[in-house]
């Protein structure tokens, strides 16, 4: 399916883009401009919870408690001063022409200095306050705020400081700090990962390719968020999320998909091959990624908080478009620019794969393989000294301390707090329904609870048998206990019922919908992410290990988090005020973490899939899986990095719990648990890695990573099989040999050696066809990784068997098809099978059913010490030929590795007199 849509990508390579612009551009121009005007501050509640009842209650009968929308604090250097005429004057008229110069914006102001109540200032008589109250609901408020806004910060007094407070002026300016975190992010982020792009391609024109596609998937989640706030409601929170996400995946997805172009180029394939190979193996994986991730944001829809749903919605829709966009426009791009991607370049020389094996993420799971008991105790010791913060964890809910200490609104507010705690913007409630008895009743047992800034008192009159009280918490941390005290009282008083309400409540029922729907969302995702890892690996061990190590990458993540944001490290560098984590945003931080370290082992085990499908040993795979996407990773972590980086310096603390969550998965993800813990985990489990039931394997022909490609242009041979170059490989199948350097050993059944014929050597047949219960048939001796990685340069055969089988179509031979060889060896039926050629791949190519009749019917493939069929390469390269293996001669034993002794070391390959 992909290589089609690679094919199609290249056929319409000037109209997709076009379109794909043109419907980005049409969604954010109509939709995305307006996306500010619907955005919410609401869903932080739980909708059934028992303090969302009760405030529905409240609002029905005396309309919404406006009290604490907005607080003007009036403050002198000494006593008497705002209780002076002057002051009280000046406030008065001030005030009064507020109210009268927007009646639409302002219900009413309760005034100190209008009716002097003795509660309204300082016993010390330096503060006093006013309250305004706003009209509407929900975001109504928060805009007729933003219409008085300039008018109230231009209230003055002589000899006094007038700042402005409350629960509305917090909640703007938390919404103005989100703002101005996706333009820092624009603004910054942008130029920052454009520099990292260039030192990672070496080129303008390649390095432009990610960022297309992440300014489109910003401008595109604009618009979808816009689409989803008119039919559900999307918290503002979620437009800087979904900004963070989108724009780092795009890059790091268009950042694969340019290096395997790239790749494919350097391989010397032309550029409909390269577009379509492209598209095949990097898209293919793009996309599966991207469900990897989207799957573990869904989890969020798990809990009842419309701020975790509208995060989801933005979220997946995020993931999802940057996907489509790096899979259906850059393939077309590509199909444009062909070897002008390496336009205005400075790297002109690309690396081959041996160069590459040769690097230092070549040399790194070596390292790991070597060590692998040091390295796999010590990275999950690190792992889990790292989780050990995280039992010290607290939760918390949305205030003023979220903004940063000396930003002006929440410098007011915890003043206010201060000055006047029995007003706090956000008290514990009660709303009883009863009567007079039963709240008398409820009023005295509510005396003996501690920690309340002082009695409750009635804060809504008696009114159709229902009467609220109100008292300040002192201290946030004992909301849980007080909340559920409160809870009992409520129960105790008969004839009455009592509902505990008010933010403390909210922030309680946060938590314990957390707590009863957590377990849930990691059941769920847990088991979507193993089943579809299941698929694209063709393995249930590969899935198994990938779990676990998410879940040891998410609980360091979390233990480092608490370090920061609870406990209090580095607060004074970042500048925020530790507290408690908000249970909300701890679970959404839980879903992207465990999405991203998916994310990135879809990308590194893939590669490893691709070279074991090929031939390679589990010790060569896991060597060739490293070394070509190691570098890619780290790459792809720092762009994400510094996308997360320019979020890390919001003003916004959730924004930093987001940013530096994503920072902390990311730095150890990409280096201790991918790099080193993934190989050494991997070499311990061996052969076991690939196992899994035969129906597993079936399904995953169909989804994974086992899509026919072109070979590389000119391309003297390859391996097919996990055997390759040595006799015991042979031995173990039916003999297959495909050679990519010289060999001189015919594979006769008198000759177990025989298949020595270079470092493709000899493999079965039942290894080819990807049926992993051969891999660990005992008599399969492994190739060093050296050889099967040089081999890799020229991997791809199934052209090249047609043309040993009599079938070399005009493509092959213009590679240089038709040199016969001296030695014959008769091919079988389990080749064609095992290397499965596809009907109709090329103009001319041979089917699998023509190629079985030839054989049938005589045909027979030679090799031999000149070469293949179908190639003529200067070194006269061995190529591919099959022979009988006499069944009396004793396999070689093997351990896991395929290795015949493990102290004995891989020499390099086998020549085919027999010497190494």
């Amino acid at each position: 399916m992909f290589s089609t849509w690679g094919s199609v990508a290249y056929r319409f390579r000037r109209v997709i883009p076009v379109i794909v612009i043109a419907l980005v551009a049409l969604l954010y121009g109509v939709l995305g401009t307006q996306l500010d005007d619907r955005m919410s501050q609401e869903g932080w509640d739980d909708p059934g919870g028992e303090s969302t009842r009760a405030a529905q209650i409240e609002q029905d009968i005396f309309g919404r408690d406006d009290s604490g929308d907005v607080i003007v604090l009036v403050t002198a250097d000494r006593p008497g001063v705002v209780d002076s005429p002057a002051v009280r004057d000046s406030m008065t008229r001030q005030l009064t022409g507020l109210a009268a110069d927007h009646p639409d914006q302002i219900s009413h102001v309760v005034s100190y200095f209008e009716r002097t109540q003795k509660e309204m200032i300082t016993p010390d008589g330096t503060s006093a306050f006013a309250a305004v109250g706003l009209r509407g609901v929900d975001q109504d408020v928060l805009r007729n705020f933003r219409a008085v806004e300039d008018d109230l910060r231009a209230i003055h007094v002589d000899g006094a400081t007038v700042e402005i407070g409350g629960a509305t002026a917090v909640a703007d300016a938390l919404d103005e700090g989100m703002s101005s975190d996706i333009s820092r992010a624009e603004l910054f982020g942008l130029p920052a990962v454009a520099v990292l792009l260039l030192l990672v391609f070496g080129g303008v024109v390649a390095a432009c390719m990610p960022l297309i596609v992440g300014v489109l998937s910003i401008l595109g989640s604009m618009g979808v968020l816009a689409v989803l706030a008119n039919v559900v409601e999307v918290n503002v929170f979620a437009q800087s999320v979904v900004t963070l996400l989108g724009l780092g995946l795009a890059i790091d997805y268009g950042l694969f998909m340019v290096s395997r172009f790239r790749e494919e180029l350097a391989d010397g394939q032309d550029v409909p091959t390269a577009v379509r190979n492209t598209t095949a193996t990097a898209g293919k994986t793009v996309v599966f990624s991207a469900a990897m991730v989207a799957v573990a944001l869904s989890g969020l829809l798990i809990f009842p908080q419309a701020f975790l749903k509208s995060v989801a919605y933005g979220a997946v829709s995020a993931v999802a478009l940057a996907a489509v966009l790096s899979v259906a426009v850059l393939p077309s791009i590509f199909a444009m620019l062909g070897p002008n991607i390496d336009r205005w370049s400075w790297k002109r020389h690309h690396r081959t794969r041996q160069e590459t094996v040769d690097s230092f993420w070549g040399r790194l799971p070596v390292f790991a393989m070597r060590h692998k008991w040091v390295v796999t105790v010590g990275v999950c010791a690190l792992l889990l000294a790292l989780t050990a913060p995280l039992a010290g964890i607290r939760f918390g809910g949305i205030n003023e301390s979220y903004l940063p200490p000396q930003q002006q609104t929440r410098v007011a507010q915890d003043h206010f707090n201060d000055r006047f705690p029995t007003f706090r913007t956000d008290p514990v409630k009660l709303v009883i329904e009863g009567d007079n008895a039963a709240v008398a009743s409820v009023y005295r047992k509510t005396r003996a609870v501690e920690g309340l800034t002082g009695p409750f008192q009635v804060s809504r009159p008696t009114k159709e048998g229902t009467t609220v009280l109100s008292a300040g918490i002192t201290d946030r941390d004992d909301n849980d206990r007080i909340v559920k005290q409160l809870r009992d009282i409520g129960r105790s008083v008969p004839g009455a019922t009592v509902h505990v309400a008010g933010t403390p409540a909210m922030e309680v029922e946060s938590v314990e919908a957390l707590l009863d729907r957590l377990p849930w969302m990691l059941l769920y995702i847990v088991a979507a992410t193993f089943i579809l890892l299941s698929l694209v690996f063709g393995s249930v061990i590969l899935p198994a290990k990938a779990v676990i190590m998410n879940m040891l990458g998410t609980g360091a993540t979390l233990g480092v988090l608490t370090a920061l944001f609870v406990d209090g490290v580095g607060s004074t560098l970042f500048s925020f005020t530790p507290g408690p984590l908000m249970s909300p945003v701890l679970v959404l931080i839980v879903a992207i973490v465990y999405g991203l370290s998916t994310d990135y082992e879809v990308f590194l085990v893939s590669r490893m899939v691709e070279a074991r499908a090929r031939g390679a040993t589990t010790p060569q795979a896991i060597r060739f899986g490293t070394a070509t996407t190691g570098g890619i990773i780290t790459a792809a972590a720092l762009i994400m990095i510094v996308v997360c980086g320019a979020f890390g310096f919001s003003s916004i603390v959730m924004m930093k719990y987001i940013a530096f969550g994503m920072i902390a998965a990311l730095l150890l993800d990409a280096t201790i648990i991918r790099m080193l813990l993934v190989p050494a985990v991997m070499y311990l489990l061996r052969e076991d890695c690939w196992w899994a039931p035969r129906w597993v394997r079936v399904l995953s022909e169909h989804v994974g990573h086992h899509e026919q490609l072109a070979p590389p242009a000119g391309a003297p041979g390859g391996f097919a099989g996990a055997g390759a170059g040595t006799a015991a490989g042979t031995a173990a199948g039916a003999g297959v040999a495909t050679g990519a350097d010289a060999g001189t050993a015919p594979t006769t059944a008198a000759s177990p050696a025989g298949a020595a014929a270079g470092p493709a050597g000899a493999t079965g047949a039942a290894v080819s066809t990807g049926d992993r219960t051969a891999d660990r048939t005992p008599g399969r001796r492994g190739v060093p990784v050296q050889t099967i990685l040089d081999s890799m340069e020229h991997e791809r055969l199934p052209q090249r068997i047609a043309a040993a089988a009599g079938g070399a179509d005009s493509a092959d031979r213009a590679d240089g098809a038709g040199s016969p060889a001296t030695t014959d060896t008769t091919a079988t039926v389990g080749t064609a099978r095992a290397l499965r050629v596809r009907r109709g791949e090329r103009e001319g190519a041979v089917s699998v059913e023509e190629m079985v009749r030839r054989v049938r019917s005589g045909v027979t493939a030679t090799t031999g010490t000149t070469g293949v069929t179908g190639t003529d390469t200067p070194r006269g390269d061995a190529g591919t030929g099959e022979g009988s293996v006499d069944p009396s001669t004793p396999a070689t034993p093997a351990d896991r590795t395929g290795r015949t002794d493990p102290s004995t070391p891989d020499h390099g390959p086998t020549s085919g007199d027999g010497r190494h």
